[in-house]
Order: C-alpha cells, then structure tokens, then sequence
C-alpha cells in the first residue's frame, strides 16, 4: 500500500487529458439533446433533473468530504498511520449518509426541484422533472461512492483510472440517445405523444447506470492498489469525528456554491428557453474549467498534503508557482477565445434540429460572460487547496458567503433589467469576489503561499499572447463569417479558426517568453 512520488505536472496532463476526452463526449452528448430535444419543456426538466444528484454530489463527492477526506488520507499515507482502516471506515459512513438521502429525496422531489426551478410551479415541466428527478437522483449514491475511491488513488499518485471514471457517463448517455434515436427510427417505442419524452425518460435512467459503471471501475482499480475497501456498519471514531469537523464548514461552503446556483436557476426558469441557454453555455466553459482547473485540483491538493506533513517549503511552493502557472496559460486563452467568438463557437456546435438560431445567439450572450469569470474560476481550484491542505474549511466557507450575497443581489437585481443573463453575469462576478477573497486570505501562511517570481514574471507575457491571439480571432471570425453560417463549411471553418487561436497563442507566447517547451521538459522531469 505504498503511496507512489506525485508528479504534478505528469499527473496534470494525465487527469487533464482523460477530462478533455470526458468533455468531449459531454459535447456529443449535448448536441445530442439540443438536436432531439431543443430547449423545450422536456429538455429544460431533464436538465433539472440532472442537476439534482449532480449539484448534492459537491457536498459529498468530490466537494466537502473529499476536501476533509483527501488531506486526512494523504497524511496517513505519508506517516503509515493505517490508512486502510480509515479509507473502511469514512466509505461506511459515506454510504449510510447517502442511502437516507437518496431515500428522503424521493419523498421531498416536488419541493427539491422548485427549489431549482420555480417556473415551473403550475405548468407540465414540473411533473416531467420530478418524474426523472427520482429517477436520476439515485445517481448521488454511486458517483459519492466513486468520488472516495477515486479520492484514494489521487492519493497514492494513481490518476488515470480516476480520471478516466466519468467518461463512462458520457458514453452511456450518447450510447442511449443514439440507441433511442434508432428505435423510434425503426418505428418502435412510439407510444409517446411527445418524442422528446422517449429521450428524456430513457437518459434518466441511463444516469444511474452510469453511477453504476464508475463505481465499480474505481472500486476495482482501488483495491488493486491495495485498499480493498468492503461495506461494513459504519463506526463513530476519533478519526471519523475529526473527518466530520473538517467536512461540516467544507459542507456549508458547498451548500453556499449551490444556493449561487439555485439563485441562477430560479431566475432562469421565469424565461422560456433560458435554462437550456445557460447549460449549453455551461458546457462549454466546463471544457477549459474542466481540463484545467479540477485537473489542478486534483493533483495538487494531495501533493501538497503531503508536503506540508514532510515541511517541505520550498517544493510546496514550487508545485504551488507551477501550479497557477500551467493553470492560467491555458485558461487565459481559453477565456479570450470564449468572449471574442462565442456566436460561431454555440452556433456550430448547437444549431441544429430543434436547437434554433434565437437560441443559439442567447447562448453565445451567457458563454461570453461566462468566459470573463473562466480565469477566476480556475484560479479557486489553485488557491483552495492551501486552504484544504492545512485542514482549514472554515475560511473558504467565510468567504464564499460574502461571494453568495455577491451573486444574489447581482442576479436578482440585473435580472430584473436585463432578464436571464444577469444570472451569467453574477456567476462570474462572484467568482472574481471569491478569488480576491482566498488570495488576501494566504498572505499569513508564509512563502508557500506565495506564487514565485517566475510567474510574476510571466503572467504577464501570457496575457499579452492571449490578447493577441483574441484580435486575430476575431479578424478571422469576420472573413470566415460566410462559411461559418453555411450548413456545409462550418465544421472545417470552426475547426480553420480554432487552429489559428492556437498557433499564434503558443507562437507568442514563446516569442514573448511565456513559456517554452524546455521548461515544459524539465518540469515533467523534476515533478
């Protein structure tokens, strides 16, 4: 049960590279739905639904527990202080948490989705949602689970099997579109009045199979790395006591994430369309967040846990530097490329089907805003784990109540005037308050928390680059503007324009000295 050396940056990529082929599926997915099922009532409470187990996940997945369960683990490790036994118990009581939930959940899902949804008080989307709502919930239970076991080999510095668990998700839900698409094409499963609903129901039973699938690949890649983890009556000791400590405020800041989210939802259920405009949108900022930002995450609160456990300084604050380093110099251009072409970006990958033009172009509004809160969004995944790693939620908790008041009264109040999109607009608002808050708040723990002087130094070079980059795009969004609104071209037109952002993104910006493959090297060699 030795733990293996973290390599931040080879364990980076190799998370990041298993997420890129995850949201790469999501895309499908999602283009799928747009194209069978638009933005209509179906669509809009199939994504509620969803939204449910996934939003409580944050609260016992990879959220407050594996923030509380993660460092307590990595440190166990780190001292052989039988970290088997505490990985046995924290999954039986993890377990026993979610089976009373998930059973609550299905008495209480009329109230759960109002909730998330207001609008829909009164009309055929709420029953729809709670219909597979309590279908889908079940999902919290399975994805909780896998979220452990995927938290025990993070720790012992295996990343692909756990990163690669999610994709499971998303070939399942594809594998059922398209099954259902080739049934009712053969003229079968036609009893529905609605075609949208065979989609619908048929994905929202799909999702729990999914949870299924990911669990049991994880539980089996964990016990071949020695925890072999079996269910058990769940056990109220020291250990356990000082896990829920730690993951209570983890669990509260989560509970503030969520209200964020809620109070975006319920704003967007009051227009029409709107709640299927800002998923789509969602989708897409989620592919950099994801790739980069969870990536981040996910190594380095381990690595860095361990560190701190050894006193190791000056390697904490080199993982730390190198850690926002790589973090900002892909997501700053992902940021630019978001705000400066998101119409084109939306409207191939969308438009089609049910998915009309008008919903196309309120996409693109909220993922441009999205794309001004990308970086913010990121830089919480690298600041965070300073907090987690010393075993301190109370103050990220502290501070995402002042960013939750933040994005209430933004998105009440703008909702008011400018409809749907003053909910997109206090998501980012709020996460800049939020970063500015965690930033301030490292100061006392010492150089470690401290970026270094070559990101001081380089930022700024990447910034340059991306703004560069962001004016070529969109001189070339203007002359492929023809062909990327033609049904035949816009493929290869999106896929010209994209290739372009990053040829003169890396091109400058090791012209500008922002990076360079030698750095690159040798940080894979040291890591």
């Amino acid at each position: 049960m030795a733990a293996r050396p973290i390599r931040l940056v080879s364990g980076f990529f190799t998370v990041g590279a298993w997420t890129l082929g995850s949201r790469i599926l999501g895309f499908v997915r999602d283009i799928m739905i747009a194209a069978f099922m638009g933005a209509g009532p179906v669509a809009e409470a199939f994504l509620i639904a969803f939204s449910l187990p996934n939003m409580f996940r944050r609260f016992f997945a990879e959220g407050a527990f594996n923030t509380a369960f993660v460092p307590l683990f990595s440190k166990k490790l780190e001292s052989g202080e039988d970290p088997q036994e505490f990985a046995q118990d924290a999954f039986a009581g993890l377990a026993s948490i979610l089976i009373v939930l998930t059973l609550v959940a299905q008495l209480i899902m009329p109230w759960l989705v109002l909730a998330m949804a207001g609008g829909f008080a009164g009309d055929d989307r709420l029953d729809l949602a709670v219909e597979f709502g309590r279908i889908a919930f079940v999902y919290i239970l399975f994805i909780s689970l896998a979220a452990l076991f995927s938290g025990i080999l993070n720790a012992t510095g295996r990343f692909a099997t756990a990163a690669a668990a999610p994709i499971l998700l998303n070939v399942i839900l594809v594998g059922t579109l398209f099954l259902v698409s080739q049934l009712g094409a053969d003229g079968k499963m036609t009893s529905l009045v609605d075609p949208a609903e065979r989609y619908g129901r048929a994905l929202a039973w799909a999702v729990p199979l999914a949870g299924i699938a990911q669990v049991g690949l994880v539980w089996f890649a964990a016990s071949r790395a020695g925890f072999p983890v079996r269910p058990r009556l769940p056990r109220l000791t020291p250990d356990m006591r000082k896990l829920a400590v730690i993951a209570l405020p983890a669990m509260l800041a989560g509970g503030v994430v969520q209200i964020n989210l809620l109070v975006g939802r319920q704003v967007a259920s009051f227009f029409d369309g709107a709640i299927a405009w800002l998923s789509f949108a969602d989708r897409l900022y989620q592919l950099p967040l994801g790739v980069v930002g969870i990536a981040i995450g996910i190594v380095l609160l381990p690595d860095l846990s361990r560190r701190l456990r050894a006193e190791d300084a000056i390697g904490g604050r080199h993982a730390f530097s190198r850690a926002g380093e790589i973090a900002l110099a892909l997501t700053i251009p992902a940021a630019v490329a978001l705000i400066v072409i998101p119409l084109p970006l939306v409207s191939v990958l969308f438009q089609r089907g049910a998915f009309t033009a008008d919903d196309a172009a309120n996409t693109a509004l909220a993922l441009a805003v999205y794309g001004a809160g990308l970086p913010a969004f990121v830089l919480q995944k690298v600041l965070q784990p300073l907090y987690f790693a010393r075993e301190d939620t109370r103050t990220p908790f502290r501070f995402a109540v002042v960013a939750m008041v933040v994005n209430a009264v933004v998105a009440i109040g703008l909702g008011l005037v400018i409809g749907f999109l003053g909910a997109a607009i206090a998501t980012s608002v709020a996460a800049w308050v939020m970063v500015g808050l965690l930033s301030r708040g490292r100061r006392p723990m010492g150089d470690i928390a401290q970026f270094d002087d070559r990101f001081r130094t380089r930022i700024w070079r990447i910034i340059a680059a991306a703004l560069c980059m962001g004016l070529v795009l969109w001189w070339a969004a203007l002359l492929l503007g023809p062909f990327l609104g033609g049904p035949t071209w816009r493929y290869l037109a999106l896929a010209i324009l994209v290739s372009l952002g990053i040829a003169v993104y890396f091109g400058l910006g090791r012209l500008f000295g922002a990076f360079s493959m030698a750095d690159l090297k040798g940080a894979v060699r040291r890591s």
